[in-house]
C-alpha cells in the first residue's frame, strides 16, 4: 500500500509524517491499555468498600470509560491507516488538515466538521 501523500489542500502527510503518527498511535494504545489494567488492579483492591470513598471509585469509573473511548478511537484509525482511509473525514469525505491530525491522530473528522458535530450536541 502506497501512503506517500494524503492531500488536505495546503500541505499533505509525508511518508515520514505517517511513520510517526502511526508510531504515535501504537504509544497512545500501550498507554491506553496499561492504564485500564491498572484501573482494573485498582477496582479488585478496592473489593472492601470501606477502603475507598464513593468518590474515589466514581472517578476510576471515569477515567476507565475514557481511557476505552479513546483506545477505541486509536484502534480505529489504526485500522483506516491499515486499510489506505487514514486522513478523510467521515462526514464530508474530504481530507483532514495535516497539522489537526498531528495534534489528534485519531480524528475522525476534519475541522469544520467536527465543530459542527459538537454545535448538535
Amino acid at each position: 500500500m502506497n501512503h506517500q501523500t494524503i492531500d488536505d489542500r495546503n500541505t499533505a502527510l509525508t511518508i515520514e509524517d505517517f511513520a510517526a503518527l502511526r508510531e504515535n498511535l501504537h504509544e497512545q494504545r500501550l498507554f491506553r491499555r496499561e492504564q485500564l489494567q491498572q484501573l482494573s488492579a485498582e477496582a479488585n483492591a478496592d473489593a472492601v468498600p470501606e477502603r475507598r470513598g464513593a468518590a474515589h471509585i466514581e472517578v476510576r469509573v471515569r477515567l476507565a470509560a475514557s481511557a476505552r473511548m479513546v483506545l477505541t478511537d486509536v484502534e480505529a484509525a489504526l485500522e483506516r491507516m491499515d486499510q489506505g482511509r487514514y486522513g478523510a473525514c467521515h462526514l464530508c469525505r474530504g481530507p483532514i488538515a495535516r497539522e489537526r491530525l498531528m495534534i489528534v491522530p485519531q480524528a475522525r473528522y476534519c475541522a469544520r466538521c467536527q465543530q459542527v458535530r459538537e454545535a448538535y450536541r
